[in-house]
């Protein structure tokens, strides 16, 4: 329907600006943090631990941060909330609107798993939730003071949803679910852990208490552990448009390399603020980028996904009118199959194959909708569709 993909646009558009404010924020405070540098004695009897002078805009900047806090509250005081706020709960719209209400389109591939949309929506849901509750868990154990064996579980969490994700999703469905389990962790240690923990800091310099150290250690632990799941979530919202990674025969271990890559190479960027110039971790991520591209594409035949163990039986016969499937054959088959014959599109663009009348079919709505409603397929109108095949389409779709 044309309104569902204005709504889409709006939110989608909403979604990257808020992503954008949240993300750039948190970039900058980390570089500010890792930047402020010792300050001159009468700086220090003010209170102030750290500071640092920037340029931008034309203009002179000098940030200074307090060991404590300053002798009396500012009447305005600036939170940066909204911003992850925003971002997740547009992004949770996005997925319920695309993936959930379509998920016999988006969600389900019967080549992988034979689910209903009911089936598919709740593991989708609770792949999130236990992936969170997992992880809170562990930032509440005894594991929060043991760095490494933290990231190890975090990386084997990951590893362990996108597998899950692989084995019950289509490939877009898959990997933007895993994108929303690291989204979900991420807007939750701000709401659970780092917003309380700041009021908890504001009221104590107000009420002039002592501060409690544990509170910044705690919020210190969820940014860094926001901060590196930065780039593989970012990477995983824009895996959409390369089907190339995500209808990988291997699609679940290329996915698992890529964010082991993006974090690796965060890692660089955060030493790098710290005046620690390690470029053996930069360059080894961008070669760690080109093997996996190659991995990716050798041997060509392997690069999309067949059906695996958990394949479903091939389906009752499905009918769509010859007619309809001649306009497929002739239009669509081209780029839209698991064997492409397009000298561009080698890859079905989107994931979409229509081969067979099931996929037709469980595809009417996405067919009708490009072909019919919007006309932008064929891509370019390369195969020069005519508007007479346009309303063969049509015809069929009104009798559904």
């Amino acid at each position: 329907m044309m309104w569902q993909e204005w709504i889409a646009l709006c939110l989608r558009w909403f979604h990257v600006i808020a992503g954008i404010a949240w993300i750039g924020a948190s970039f900058y405070f980390i570089w500010l943090d890792n930047n402020l540098r010792e300050p001159p004695q009468w700086k220090k009897d003010r209170g102030i631990k750290g500071d640092l002078w920037a340029i931008h805009g034309g203009g002179f900047y000098e940030v200074g941060k307090y060991a404590y806090g300053p002798q009396t509250m500012p009447t305005t005081l600036h939170w940066f909330k909204w911003e992850a706020y925003a971002t997740w709960l547009s992004g949770t719209a996005l997925l319920v609107l695309i993936y959930y209400i379509g998920a016999s389109a988006y969600l389900i591939d019967p080549a992988v798993m034979d689910l209903t949309p009911a089936q598919a929506v709740l593991r989708g849901v609770g792949l999130i939730l236990a992936g969170f509750l997992v992880y809170e868990l562990a930032c509440r154990s005894e594991l929060a003071n043991r760095p490494t064996l933290f990231a190890v579980l975090l990386v084997v969490l990951m590893s362990v949803a996108t597998v899950l994700a692989t084995q019950w999703f289509s490939g877009r469905g898959a990997y933007i679910h895993v994108g929303a389990l690291m989204g979900t962790i991420m807007a939750a240690n701000v709401f659970v852990k780092i917003i309380p923990a700041q009021r908890q800091l504001v009221a104590a310099v107000a009420e002039k208490r002592p501060i409690d150290p544990v509170w910044g250690e705690q919020a210190k632990l969820r940014s860094v552990h926001n901060n590196y799941l930065t780039l593989p979530l970012l990477f995983t919202m824009i895996s959409n448009h390369y089907p190339m990674t995500y209808q990988h025969a291997h699609s679940a271990a290329l996915l698992i390399a890529i964010m082991l890559t993006a974090a690796w190479i965060r890692h660089y960027f955060n030493l790098r603020h710290t005046g620690q110039h390690r470029p053996a971790i930069l360059v080894s991520g961008g070669v760690a980028l080109v093997l996996i591209a190659l991995w990716a594409q050798w041997p060509e035949e392997q690069a999309v996904s067949e059906p695996n163990s958990l394949s479903k039986q091939p389906a009752a016969e499905v009918t769509v009118p010859e007619d309809v499937m001649a306009v497929m054959a002739n239009h669509c088959q081209q780029c839209h199959s698991k064997s492409p014959t397009d000298e561009m599109f080698v890859i079905a663009p989107m994931g979409v194959v229509l081969d067979t009348p099931q996929d037709v079919s469980r595809l009417a709505g996405r067919v009708y909708q490009r072909t019919v409603v919007s006309k932008d397929m064929p891509f370019m109108n390369k195969s020069a569709i005519t508007d007479a095949e346009r309303d063969v389409i049509k015809r069929w779709f009104e009798r559904l």
